[in-house]
């Protein structure tokens, strides 16, 4: 069980297809004291993605009116459509004593840290190899070649922001990796940082982005 210190933001990023909306929502279920912010998106649902439940499914013309109303607390365009968190539903979760989990990139992570009086803990996940990173793709987007290059084609931007993360962990195993994400959560609950192997994730990071 987690601790009882409330308001905390654990944010997990990661390049497309390393993992994070999985382990996100894997924690999701196996720890009722954390709960996902649902962002909205102006992209289309995927087969078995749930309006409200995988993300609020919203218009391009909707999501500008959010960006006028200064409703959300960050927001960003990846790969042509926009991403973003909305502040009531993460307040509203905070209230309750909930801690929140967060799947969102690298510019999200940057807007979110810039705001005061936020108690915020940052993970990036990496894939084992490039080969597991496009066979993931390939999975998740089957017939859609083009999409899945262009993916790969940002995998280095993405990865070279790896630094600005509290904690990196490597998703060689599912589970593994769920254990490691969680353990960090509970450590940070009580105030305890974990030390990690600098070097270990500077090789990995020059192995994948060689």
């Amino acid at each position: 069980m987690l601790t009882e210190t409330k308001g905390m933001m654990f944010i997990l990023s990661s390049p497309s297809g390393a993992g994070k909306t999985t382990l996100t929502k894997k924690i999701a279920e196996n720890n009722k004291d954390l709960a996902i912010s649902i962002s909205h998106t102006t992209r289309k649902p995927r087969p078995n993605e749930v309006n409200g439940q995988d993300y609020n499914f919203v218009s391009l013309e909707k999501f500008n009116d959010l960006i006028r109303g200064n409703d959300f607390y960050e927001y960003a365009k990846i790969f042509d459509n926009y991403y973003g968190t909305l502040k009531k539903t993460v307040n509203d979760l905070l209230s309750e004593g909930k801690d929140v989990l967060f799947d969102i990139d690298w510019q999200g992570t940057q807007q979110l840290k810039k705001i005061d009086n936020l108690s915020i803990v940052t993970i990036f996940i990496l894939p084992p190899d490039i080969k597991v990173l496009r066979n993931r793709l390939l999975n998740r987007h089957k017939g859609h070649e083009q999409l899945i290059e262009e993916r790969m084609n940002k995998f280095n931007e993405e990865v070279s922001h790896w630094n600005e993360y509290n904690y990196v962990v490597i998703n060689d195993d599912l589970n593994k990796c769920y254990d490691k994400i969680l353990k960090i959560i509970v450590s940070e609950k009580k105030g305890i940082k974990i030390n990690q192997d600098s070097s270990e994730i500077k090789n990995k990071i020059k192995e994948l982005t060689k």
